[in-house]
């Protein structure tokens, strides 16, 4: 290490880092947020806009994966170069922005476009994010930092869903974007005024490369790592079915169950049920609730985890997430089958957390088979393969299957479409199995 560490220092939130941690986390949940609320809107919006499940999935999917996943890599490059700081808060405004311009749409294709500048603006935000962390934290607290600054994704999945239920009983869809927009463009100063770009490779060993790579290099290194492809093909697995179930969930339980959600949510305070809620409201507390909860219980306990199995072997930051991901598969099928909307809220918890393990231990691992100064560019082209695959595919494909079941299950097509989908656990379980028996080799000390 360059300076030789004090018990203060070895702390994870010593010397300005939790300041910083917090306000990643903070824009990392504006992106889920604007990303996710469209989870819970697409009711509203499938009736006004006379959409089908399939049309829904490529808006959410496709249209968001095409930019926020191929302008990733070279916008990770720029992030290897310049300021990163700058890169995150030009992204922040754009993605916000084009959330806001959501809420003006009149049709499928100005809604379709708008999302795809949402996913231009968002290539810009999480790439640089891994390397100002892996800058800021040591390599043996990669793993926690990495699980504290996953907690985006539940909390702003989260917030987009309850706030955006709220927003629509209140007022309407389209005031739901337009707030929301709003909101981020307001915290993209904010944070560049606090957040300082730090040394490259400054909680490296001496002598870490950081001079900046060319894309070819990049791509020679990562050839020569082949746990870099098993962990990238098996995030993308589990990620068609966990942004799949973001995307379709709170669909699921109004269809499904929209008759009973008011009954099943009375305990929610009366000062948070404005005057005649919709059941979209109530399936907004729900969902978002299951989301909070499991979401931060599984990521955290992910990267505490494999922080501590991985001083032993590397593997562990790919066995505890394939681990997870069987564990998970009977919960989601009994959550998904069962007819008792509470039994299915208290069982959707366990998988949600298992099924989001992955992400700190995985992402801490990207960031050490590369060198320091590979590190934007390599997260960028896992993101490619992650998202592309992942979001394009995922959100779609259940989607479509519900579409083509609606004739053998009617109303209930979409419960069979989440639990077919349920089989790319299966997958990613084997590819980080797998994962597990390369890291130590692939592993850049």
């Amino acid at each position: 290490m360059n300076n030789i560490s004090t018990q203060k220092e070895d702390a994870l939130f010593a010397n300005g880092r939790g300041l910083v941690l917090f306000l990643l986390v903070l824009v990392y949940t504006f992106n889920f947020l604007d990303r996710q609320i469209l989870s819970i809107l697409s009711p509203a919006i499938q009736k006004e806009l006379g959409l089908k499940d399939a049309d829904m999935g490529l808006m959410r999917g496709v249209s968001f994966a095409i930019f926020y996943s191929t302008l990733g890599v070279p916008i990770a490059y720029l992030a290897d170069r310049k300021s990163r700081t700058w890169i995150m808060t030009i992204a922040l405004t754009v993605w916000s922005a084009m959330t806001a311009a959501c809420g003006l749409a009149t049709n499928f294709t100005q809604l379709f476009f708008a999302r795809m500048m949402v996913g231009v603006g968002e290539a810009g935000g999480v790439a640089p994010a891994y390397s100002l962390l892996s800058d800021y934290f040591k390599p043996s607290q990669r793993g926690r930092a990495m699980a504290i600054y996953s907690f985006g994704i539940p909390i702003g999945s989260a917030v987009g869903i309850i706030f955006g239920a709220v927003i629509t009983t209140i007022l309407d869809w389209r005031a739901a974007f337009l707030i929301v927009g709003a909101m981020g463009i307001v915290l993209a100063p904010i944070f560049r005024f606090f957040i300082k770009e730090p040394v490259r490779g400054a909680q490296d060993k001496i002598g870490a490369i950081t001079t900046p790579p060319k894309v070819l290099e990049v791509l020679k290194v990562l050839i020569s790592k082949p746990s870099f492809w098993t962990l990238s093909l098996g995030a993308a697995c589990s990620s068609m079915m966990g942004y799949g179930l973001f995307a379709w969930l709170p669909t699921f339980f109004l269809r499904s169950y929209g008759d009973v959600l008011p009954q099943a949510m009375a305990w929610v305070p009366d000062f948070l049920v404005p005057p005649n809620p919709k059941p979209i409201l109530f399936a907004g507390y729900y969902y978002g609730l299951m989301v909070l909860l499991g979401g931060i219980i599984g990521i955290w306990l992910g990267g505490l985890i494999s922080d501590k199995l991985g001083k032993a072997s590397k593997g562990a930051y790919a066995l505890v997430p394939a681990v997870s991901f069987l564990l998970a598969l009977p919960f989601f099928i009994l959550g998904t089958m069962t007819n008792n909307l509470m039994l299915s809220f208290f069982v959707y918890i366990v998988p949600t957390a298992l099924g989001l393990v992955w992400l700190g231990p995985v992402l801490a691992a990207f960031q050490h088979i590369v060198p320091p100064n590979m590190r934007a560019t390599a997260s960028a082209i896992f993101l490619l393969i992650n998202n592309l695959i992942g979001i394009g595919l995922g959100d779609f494909l259940i989607g479509l299957m519900s579409d083509s079941l609606k004739a053998q299950y009617g109303v209930e097509s979409l419960r069979y479409s989440i639990m077919y989908g349920t089989i790319f656990y299966v997958f990613a379980a084997i590819l980080l199995f797998i994962s597990s028996k390369l890291l130590d080799k692939d592993w850049e000390e």
